[in-house]
């Protein structure tokens, strides 16, 4: 390693006679490596100022410990002078008092470096120079042409304020409009404009901006979940996440697992740690769809979470708290589930805190036009049709049918139309002929909005054991005031003795 270490090293005795070189240190000094041994170091210095430079060195490395270095000129082959750093430390020895071994670094490289980068300091410094009073005169023009810019702002400013102010009207009236629209046929994705529907955007308002509880009641397929979705969106939780739960599509060995989570190890199976659905509706809301199908002996965990808002993971005793708005939804009647046995009533107080029932589509068929051409434009564009018009034949057609599967089934029926018409004309004949004859049934008479609101009063009345004031009055119940409930009361002749 010594002999072909790429830095040249001599070894001197205390006189600064050289004992031993390596390969490097005899390149460098220009002289074959046999004749270097017994040759005083200073005869390879190029000045007499080197030669007293190199003896106060060796002296300082005599005197102190550790490493010492400095900076000397050599002579080398070829009369090539060498910028060389010296370092040497004195070294003990058997045989002598001490010896100095030198490490030679050639440092000419490194001076020519710093002479090229100073040269190419100066020039970057007269570059800078040039270009900094290039720039300055850019900047004078550039200064002259923002005042001209400006002196043509000014011009536009009063042509500005007048389109400025006329877009903001514009927005305002398309607003409007849009409010306008949406209160009458679309309220948050729910397509209609009958009384029997209004009277649900009317609970839906009432309801949104709360964190009640909500029931929403009615048949399949008469839109509970699209509800479910417009009194999330209209709610202070709308920027959190609506979690869905179907309590019939989930296995009952598994609904527990999936409602509130489970830890590793659970049960058999359970490799993995799974957040429930309550965990994940955190901040939002959690929409039980069909509850009237959960199993009796996960009522009363739900019951828990609902009245206190906690609960535990599967194989976990720690308790968890959450804040989640409960929507729950049923066809099936609660009230004759608890009679029957399977359903708590405890908990069907608890989710009957603001109940919404939604109509069936019979008992809504003026909202039918709109239905119709909602689907007619949806399956256009799925499928790739260009049905334009739907004859008066086709809608009476339409209307006389008693619609069991409600807003569901008409989906299902436009889509097959839609499929199925060869012109531009939805003809819906075909779909009807492969419907059962049973479903065919003569619509029942469609009822008023005031008799739904009749029933739904009484409804709450006999809920609340006709108390109308208080906390559990039938008044907070609605939404309504005291004064204001006896009134209806008054109008549809509702009272205990009445009722029976």
């Amino acid at each position: 390693m010594y002999d072909f270490a790429p830095v040249g090293y001599v070894s001197l005795d205390a006189l600064g006679v050289i004992r031993e070189a390596n390969l490097a240190a005899a390149n460098l000094l220009g002289i074959e490596r046999e004749l270097l041994t017994g040759r005083p170091f200073a005869a390879f210095l190029g000045d007499p100022a080197g030669r007293e430079g190199f003896t106060r060195h060796l002296g300082l490395v005599r005197q102190r410990a550790g490493m010492q270095s400095c900076e000397i000129k050599l002579a080398g082959k070829e009369g090539r002078v060498i910028d060389a750093e010296l370092q040497s430390v004195a070294l003990a020895n058997k045989t002598q008092a001490g010896y100095v071994l030198t490490s030679i670094v050639d440092g000419t490289l490194r001076k020519q470096l710093e002479r090229t980068l100073q040269n190419a300091h100066d020039k970057l410094e007269s570059t800078v120079k040039e270009r900094t009073a290039e720039l300055t005169q850019a900047n004078q023009q550039l200064v002259r042409e923002i005042q001209e810019r400006r002196q043509a702002e000014e011009s536009l400013k009063k042509s500005y304020a007048e389109i400025k102010s006329l877009k903001e009207r514009l927005q305002a009236e398309n607003v409007y409009l849009q409010q306008e629209i949406a209160a009458q046929h679309d309220f948050g994705g729910i397509i209609g404009k009958s009384n029997a529907l209004s009277y649900v955007f009317f609970r839906v308002e009432q309801v949104a901006p709360l964190d009640a509880t909500v029931l929403l009641l009615g048949e399949t397929g008469t839109g509970k979940g699209v509800v479910a979705r417009a009194i999330h969106s209209a709610s202070a939780r709308k920027e959190r996440a609506m979690i869905t739960v179907n309590c019939t599509a989930l296995p009952a060995s598994l609904i527990e697992s999936e409602l509130f989570g489970r830890e590793k190890g659970a049960y058999t199976g359970s490799d993995s740690r799974q957040i429930g659905r309550f965990e994940l509706a955190d901040g939002g809301t959690l929409f039980l769809d069909e509850i009237g199908d959960l199993p009796l002996e996960l009522q009363a965990k739900l019951l828990r979470v609902v009245q206190d808002g906690e609960f535990e993971r599967l194989g976990s005793p720690r308790t968890i708290k959450v804040d989640v708005r409960i929507i729950a939804a049923t066809n099936r009647n609660l009230e004759q589930e608890i009679r029957n046995g399977r359903f708590r009533e405890d908990l069907f107080y608890r989710l009957n805190v603001f109940p919404i029932t939604m109509p069936p589509l019979r008992q809504r068929k003026e909202d039918l036009p709109l239905l119709v051409n909602h689907f007619v434009a949806k399956y256009n564009k799925k499928i790739g049709k260009e049905i334009a018009t739907v004859s008066r034949e086709t809608l009476n057609l339409l209307e006389q049918y008693h619609w069991p599967g409600n807003v569901r089934e008409l989906e299902s029926i436009i889509e097959r139309a839609v499929i199925l018409s060869p012109g531009t004309a939805l003809e819906v004949l075909d779909c009807f002929d492969s419907l059962p004859r049973t479903a065919k049934a003569p619509a029942p008479e469609v009822q008023v909005l005031s008799e739904l609101e009749h029933d739904h009063i009484l409804q709450v009345l006999q809920q609340t054991s006709w108390r109308v004031e208080g906390k559990r009055g039938a008044a907070v119940l609605l939404g309504m005031n005291p004064s204001t409930l006896r009134a209806r009361m008054r109008k549809f002749g509702l009272s205990r003795s009445t009722a029976g």
